[in-house]
C-alpha cells in the first residue's frame, strides 16, 4: 500500500485542515490496508467523507475534490478505536457500523452489505493486530456517537421540551443524547475529546462529579459547540473501496 492521493502531512502546509495540527503521516512500518467514501452520520444528516484505513490509524475527511483535496481531516489511532455493527434502519441506515474512540465516536455506512463487511473485516484485523503491538491499556472513557438530531422531536433527558425553530437541540458530549438547554447547564472537562469544558447533560454531569471521572467547571452553557466535520462537502458519486491487500 501507499499514500495515494493523500498528502504526506497534515497541516498549513499541505492545503488540509487538521484536527490534531502538523501530523506526518509517513511513518515506519505504516502501509496503506484500503481506502473509500463512506456515509457517515453528521448531527443532521448523512454526509460522503473519504477514509483512509492504514495498518495502525485511521484517516478520514471532508471531500473538496475527488482523490486530490480533503478539509477537516481526522486521525483515529486504531489502538483506541472499537467497531460494533448496527442493525439496518429504514431505507438510509443500511450496511452501518460504529466507530468508537476516545477522540470521536460516530455511525458510518457503506454503500453495500459485502463492502460493508470487507470494510468491517479489514478494520478488525488492523486493529485486533495494532492493539497487540500496543502497549497501552484500552481505553474506559468513550466518546458517545451522537444521535441524530431527526431522532428526537423531544429533550431525551426531560421528555417535557419540544424542539422548534427557537428551541434548538443540544448534544451531551458524554453520552450523546440529544437535550434542552435547560437540562444541559454544565460542562465537563472530557480530555480525551478537548482541551476546555465541553457540554453534557445534567445527570452526566452530576454523575461524573460523584465519581471525580474528570474536573468539571459549572459555567454556563448557552450556545452550541458546531461538529468541524458537519460541514457538506463535495457530492461526486460515490466509489466501491479499494483494499490492498
Amino acid at each position: 500500500g501507499h499514500l495515494r492521493y493523500l498528502p504526506t502531512k497534515l497541516g498549513p502546509s499541505s492545503g488540509i485542515n487538521a484536527e490534531y495540527g502538523g501530523e506526518v503521516l509517513i511513518a515506519p512500518n505504516r502501509v496503506l490496508v484500503g481506502e473509500g467514501v463512506l456515509q457517515k452520520q453528521c448531527r443532521k444528516q448523512l454526509k460522503p467523507r473519504q477514509f483512509f484505513l492504514f495498518n495502525d490509524i485511521l484517516v478520514y475527511g471532508t471531500i473538496i475534490i475527488h482523490r486530490k483535496k480533503y478539509n477537516n481531516m481526522h486521525i483515529l489511532p486504531l489502538d483506541e478505536v472499537r467497531i460494533v455493527a448496527l442493525e439496518d434502519i429504514g431505507p438510509e441506515r443500511q450496511n452501518g457500523w460504529q466507530i468508537i474512540s476516545p477522540r470521536k465516536s460516530f455511525n458510518v455506512y457503506a454503500a453495500n452489505s459485502s463492502e460493508k463487511n470487507e470494510w468491517i473485516q479489514h478494520l478488525k484485523t488492523c486493529i485486533e493486530d495494532c492493539q497487540k503491538r500496543s502497549a497501552k491499556k484500552l481505553p474506559t472513557e468513550l466518546a458517545p456517537p451522537w444521535i441524530p438530531d431527526d431522532a428526537a422531536s423531544h429533550c431525551m433527558i426531560c421528555n417535557k421540551i419540544k424542539f422548534t425553530a427557537v428551541i434548538r437541540r443540544h448534544h451531551c458530549r458524554r453520552c450523546g443524547k440529544i437535550v434542552c438547554s435547560g437540562c444541559s447547564t454544565k460542562r465537563l472537562l472530557l480530555v480525551s475529546q478537548s482541551t476546555e469544558p465541553v457540554r453534557v447533560c445534567d445527570p452526566c454531569f452530576a454523575e461524573a462529579s460523584s465519581k471525580r471521572i474528570s474536573d468539571s467547571a459549572p459555567q454556563d452553557s448557552s450556545g452550541e459547540e458546531e461538529d468541524v466535520d458537519d460541514t457538506d462537502g463535495s457530492r461526486d458519486q460515490q466509489e466501491p473501496a479499494r483494499f490492498f491487500n
